[in-house]
Order: C-alpha cells, then sequence, then structure tokens
C-alpha cells in the first residue's frame, strides 16, 4: 500500500486507472471539509496536482516547479515595468526559457539527426539534464535517452499564456506563488488538456465553491463520457481492428485499410476527447469550469472548420497569440497567407517534429490553398474530411511511409468504386 505513493514508471498515474480513482475518492473525502475556505482548498489540491504529476511523470515534476517559478517572478516584474523596451525583454526572456525546453526535449534528436546527415557527422544524443541529476543528487536516470516530460507541451503553453496577458495588461498577476503553482499543475487537465488560460481559471480560485444539482449531473456524464470514450470504443477499436490491420495492411483486404483508416480518425477522437471529458467532469465537480476542447471535428466542411472544432484550446490559443499577432486577421491579405502556415507549424511543432510532419505540412497547406480558390465547390469540403482522416492516422501512426503507401495502394480500388461517377 505504502509503494502506491512512490513513482512507478510502469504504472503511470492515468484516469483510466482503478489506482488514480482510489486517490480520487480520498481527495473528495478531505475535499468536503475545507472547499469553503478557499485558501486552504487551493492548497490542498496544489499538494495532490504536485503529487499527481509526480506519480505520472515521476521527477520532471521538478521542471513544473522551475517554470511555475521562472514564469510566477518574470511575469511579476512584467507588471512592475513601465517602459515597454524592459517589458519586452522580459518577455523574450520568458519566451527563450520555456520554448527553449519545449525544443530541447522534443526536438533534439529531429536536429542532431538533420545535422548528422547534413554533414556526414556522428553526433549523439545526450541528456544533459539526467547527466546533471545523476551528478547531484546520486540518481542512476540514463543519459542515452531524452525522456519527454509528462504534460509538458501543455503548462507550458500556460504559464506562456500567463505572461502575454500581463505583457498585453489583459491581466494582473496572481497573489501569491502558491495560486500561481495551482494554476499551472491543477492535475485534471495537466496531462492532456484543454488549455487553461490565467484569465479564464485564475479568478475561480478566489471564487466560492458552488456547484448545482444540473452541473453535478454535468460532471457525472463528462467523465462517464470520457471512461466510455477511452476505454470501450478507443482501446477497444486500437487492440482489435486498426493496429493489426496497420501492422501488416497487404494481409487485409482494400475495404478492411480503408476502414482501418476511418477506424483510427475514432480511435484518436476518442481518446484524446475522452480524457478532455474526464478532464472537465473531475474539474466541475471541484467547482472549477473548463472550456471544452472538441466540438464535433469530423463535422467539418473545411481545413479552417476542422481547426476551429479539433483541439480548441490549442487552435484558440494560437489563434490569440500567434495568428491575429501576424496579422491574421486582416481578410485577404498577405498577412493572411504567411500567418496561415506559421500557426500550422506550430500546431505540428507541438506534437514533436519530424521529416513526416513536415511533409504532412505542405500536404494541409495545399488543401488550406485549394479551399481558398474554390472555395465554392462543395465536393472539396468533403475532400478536405477525407484527407483529414488520413492526416490523423499518419500523424500519430509510427508505421513507415512504404507502408502507408500499400494501405493506400490497398485502399484505392475500394475508394474509387465508391466514388466512381454515374455513367449510367
Amino acid at each position: 500500500m505504502v509503494a502506491s505513493f512512490f513513482v512507478d514508471s510502469e504504472r503511470p498515474l492515468i484516469f483510466t486507472d482503478s489506482l488514480f480513482w482510489f486517490f480520487f475518492a480520498l481527495v473528495v473525502l478531505i475535499y468536503q471539509a475545507i472547499y469553503q475556505r478557499n485558501h486552504l482548498r487551493n492548497l490542498f489540491l496544489l499538494a495532490f496536482s504536485l503529487f499527481f504529476y509526480y506519480k505520472a511523470g515521476g521527477f520532471f515534476f521538478v521542471l513544473i516547479i522551475f517554470s511555475t517559478l521562472v514564469d510566477y517572478y518574470i511575469g511579476a516584474e512584467i507588471h512592475k515595468k513601465k517602459h515597454l523596451p524592459n517589458r519586452t525583454s522580459l518577455l523574450v526572456l520568458s519566451l527563450v526559457i520555456n520554448l527553449g525546453l519545449l525544443a530541447y526535449f522534443k526536438y533534439t534528436y529531429f536536429f542532431t539527426e538533420l545535422v548528422n546527415q547534413t554533414f556526414a557527422t556522428d553526433f549523439k544524443t545526450q541528456d544533459y539534464l539526467a547527466m546533471w541529476a545523476n551528478q547531484l543528487f546520486g540518481t542512476t536516470f540514463d543519459i542515452g535517452a531524452i525522456i519527454l516530460p509528462v504534460g509538458i507541451s501543455f503548462y507550458t503553453f500556460q504559464t506562456l499564456s500567463y505572461t502575454l496577458d500581463i505583457y498585453r495588461r489583459k491581466i494582473k498577476p496572481v497573489n501569491n506563488l502558491l495560486d500561481f503553482g495551482f494554476y499551472v499543475s491543477f492535475f485534471p487537465q495537466l496531462v492532456a488538456g484543454p488549455i487553461v488560460r490565467a484569465a479564464e481559471f485564475v479568478p475561480q480560485l478566489y471564487a466560492p465553491y458552488r456547484l448545482s444539482v444540473p452541473e453535478y449531473g454535468r460532471a457525472i456524464y463528462m467523465i462517464l463520457n470520457g471512461l466510455v470514450k477511452k476505454i470501450l470504443i478507443s482501446d477497444y477499436i486500437s487492440t482489435n481492428f486498426v493496429d493489426r490491420v496497420f501492422q501488416n495492411p497487404t494481409a487485409h483486404s482494400g475495404f478492411e485499410n480503408l476502414m482501418a483508416v476511418y477506424g483510427y480518425a475514432i480511435q484518436i477522437y476518442c481518446d484524446f476527447s475522452g480524457y478532455t471529458d474526464i478532464a472537465i467532469g473531475l474539474s466541475l465537480l471541484l467547482g472549477f469550469r473548463l472550456n471544452i476542447n472538441f466540438n464535433s471535428p469530423y463535422n467539418a466542411t473545411s481545413i479552417t472548420d476542422f481547426w476551429r472544432r479539433w483541439h480548441i484550446s490549442l487552435s484558440t490559443w494560437l489563434r490569440d497569440y500567434l495568428y491575429i499577432s501576424l496579422g491574421g486577421n486582416r481578410s485577404a491579405s498577405v498577412f493572411t497567407y504567411v500567418s496561415v502556415p506559421i500557426s500550422a507549424l506550430f500546431f505540428l511543432v507541438l506534437d514533436g517534429w519530424d521529416w513526416d510532419n513536415a511533409w504532412l505540412l505542405l500536404l494541409l497547406l495545399g488543401v488550406w490553398g485549394l479551399s481558398q480558390l474554390y472555395r465554392d465547390q462543395h465536393w472539396l469540403a468533403y475532400a478536405g474530411i477525407f484527407i483529414n482522416l488520413l492526416y490523423c492516422g499518419r500523424l500519430f501512426w509510427y508505421a513507415d511511409w512504404f507502408s502507408l503507401g500499400l494501405m493506400s495502394a490497398t485502399a484505392s480500388g475500394w475508394l474509387l468504386l465508391l466514388l466512381r461517377p454515374n455513367c449510367g
């Protein structure tokens, strides 16, 4: 029993694990006694959130504490400064630190490979953070492999939104470090989103707890709906159909390959949206309200429409902090055609970057460009949806492009049959 409170790399703490629900039941029991005292409530949830991250990501909880400290103090200094150059310098410092850490963990392998291929070198990737930890604390981390910290993209974008909003004079700094730490590490949305902005979440820290009967019902529904999506749909489809076809496409018929592509689109949607549904339900039970992160994305009729419906918290983050800043809200201007590719690049970069994603970026931009030229042609809307499904399948599936080609070739006969013109 005591071992359950320590990190176990073989059993990270996730929403679909019974151990998580055991801990959450304990949280609810204690919460009943303290929820009316805001400061004590927030302190308790901060402690559990850090424990949750420790159980889910191991000693990387030190990294989230570091990011919290950096942006808390930088945000406070930005608020104090009156002169724009001083404020801008501090903002740049925050961007460099946060995006530098994100780039180190997500893109070191890609850039090392790029340098080796370009200059015929033989550089090896080393995890310097693991090396320093081994030297300072006597740990035995593997320095030959860079492990991606759990949820680093989500909490990085949250801390950046905090400093950016302070820089833009949209919000004031939080009252104290503990409140900011709670905002950054709030456990329901920490691992898989949705991305929460300080302007929306921080005011809730100081509001009294409230939960109406309809809200309680919605919270339970969201939790159960998320569990059904993740366990009964996503995991089942993956294990019993999609993985088998993707691993050996030539052993299956064209119809099976085509259905596997659509099946994976359902799988990845139910997996991702299932987690965020659970997060929204858990947060609501604790008295905190998060925005929805998916809005029937496969009902979209264009790439742009899909962008508005899928991972809404990220797409709106990029819209408000990147796209509009680059002039993307100026209709039919050159700024729009520059900001769209950059925003799409950041969307893919968040997942990681390799040559496959580079090709997918070009594919998506090509589809978007055609949609701008032929936006009145209704059939292109449905073509865009099908390409979105293929995109999702290839983006998150690690098979090589040769295997994807085999799948496409095998499925193309069925696709042409379904789309054949009426010649009679």
